[in-house]
């Protein structure tokens, strides 16, 4: 097990991104005037003097760091009291981090959603265990506070029989996004990806199985969703190996942005355009540029098809398209939803887990704001609990849901009622286990 230490000396790797900066203010919020001093590391830290002024005094430093300088990376986590990696893309920066972690004897927090790391870290947790070091990955909002509403939804059923995690994220509005962002997104939207089928993992092809779900929010009652590779099926089989089916279904907002997407990473799968190509177009859609007539022909043969298989309708496509040439942006649309199908007492229960609201006027108006948050609650929840886990953990391992949700209303802003909803049918199956103080009409 890990040593109890005086000092939260809390390194942050990767610190300059959108969604590291958000955990990092939030963090500073939640955790209050506990002992801790937070240490940010960039290969551009001169992006990082303006995290370094909003925080309380002498609370935080900046530096430089090349994460693939073995000899610095050790030096720099050496007697930490956590490392935080947020730097992209994980499957090349996560195992070099959490290798120099093991040996170091640090525990180690990532909010990595990349299928592939996620599956290197898995097979590090007999080392992990064996230096008494817990390694805490997909710490953010999918994976993340997904694999705890799943931990969570779980609790109404005797058997788990099937576990659908949901994830979309919206329009941000006239903003570029970071290239190992969008790098991942591509190759999320066309290429294998990972489902637990049956009792075994087997691969899929990402985008082809579709879905539609009642996600409430602002998304309504009938939402298309696509299949996509994710790590949500990597890590709950080992809390739920007798499930018959766990999967990932994900979307863009506004709806037609999904077949511009696909469109895109199909021709960088097939090699007709690079990956740098696809990113500078999708920056370009993203502020309202033209983008290079080259990818707008797979854009569009993607956005063509969705249309064909009639995933969407034609004068929908229409009133996108006429939006984005007048440079109009829909209001942010995004939410996390679980849906855990199983048995309690022999009846069939289906079990919901949801973030209710998101846009204007709430704490959720962006991806950084929700996921940043999210990182932010396993951050405080770790460095009280850290004495006593070992080995890769996933949230669903680890992370107590009232405990998590309750710290993720104070990270986010949020009233506990705007954080997570419970809708379970039948209502009956939980009543008897529903704490009176606790929201009502269905909800936990």
């Amino acid at each position: 097990m890990t040593t109890k230490r005086s000092t939260k000396r809390i390194v942050f790797i990767g610190a300059a991104g959108d969604m590291c900066r958000v955990a990092i203010d939030r963090f500073a919020k939640t955790a209050g005037d506990k002992d801790w001093k937070l240490e940010l590391y960039d290969i551009r830290p001169e992006s990082l003097d303006a995290v370094v002024t909003s925080l309380p005094a002498g609370s935080a430093t900046a530096g430089s760091l090349d994460l693939f300088d073995g000899a610095a990376l050790r030096n720099t986590v050496e007697g930490a009291a956590l490392v935080v990696l947020g730097a992209g893309p994980y499957n090349r920066t996560a195992e070099p981090v959490m290798a120099a972690c093991i040996e170091k004897r640090v525990p180690y927090l990532d909010l990595d959603d990349d299928e592939a790391s996620t599956r290197a870290a898995l097979a590090l947790d007999a080392q992990a265990k064996d230096a008494g070091v817990p390694i805490l990955v997909g710490c953010g909002a999918s994976p993340g506070f997904t694999n705890v509403m799943a931990a969570d939804a779980a609790r109404d059923v005797d058997t788990v029989e099937r576990i659908d995690v949901c994830w979309v994220t919206g329009d941000e509005g006239p903003v570029p996004f970071g290239r190992a962002v969008l790098d991942h997104a591509i190759r999320g939207f066309a290429g294998p990806c990972q489902t637990w089928e049956h009792g075994r993992s087997v691969t899929h092809q990402t985008f082809l199985e579709t879905d539609v779900f009642a996600l409430g929010n602002t998304l309504g009652d009938s939402y298309r969703l696509y299949e996509c590779a994710h790590p949500e099926p990597v890590t709950m089989p080992r809390r739920w190996p007798g499930a018959d089916r766990i999967r990932v279904l994900g979307a863009l907002d506004p709806p037609p942005t999904n077949g511009i997407m696909r469109g895109v990473a199909v021709g960088v799968q097939r090699g007709k355009i690079s990956m740098d190509e696809a990113i500078d177009f999708l920056n370009d859609l993203l502020t309202d540029k033209t983008g290079s007539p080259k990818v707008w022909r797979h854009a569009l043969s993607g956005l063509w098809g969705t249309v064909r298989r009639g995933e969407i309708g034609a004068v929908e496509v229409l009133k996108f398209l006429a939006m984005s040439a007048a440079r109009k942006h829909p209001p942010f649309r995004g939410t996390n939803y679980v849906r855990v199908t199983g048995k309690r007492d022999g009846q069939q229960v289906v079990s919901v887990r949801r973030a209710p609201v998101s846009g204007p006027g709430t704490a959720w108006t962006t991806m950084a704001s929700l996921t940043g948050a999210a990182t932010a609650a396993f951050m405080v929840l770790a460095l009280d609990e850290l004495d006593e886990q070992s080995g890769v953990l996933a949230p669903e391992d680890w992370a107590a849901p009232e405990k998590f949700y309750e710290t993720l209303a104070a990270a986010g802003g949020s009233p506990l009622h705007e954080v997570v909803e419970a809708v379970v049918t039948p209502s009956s199956a939980v009543t008897s286990r529903v704490p009176s103080n606790s929201l009502s009409s269905g909800r936990v």
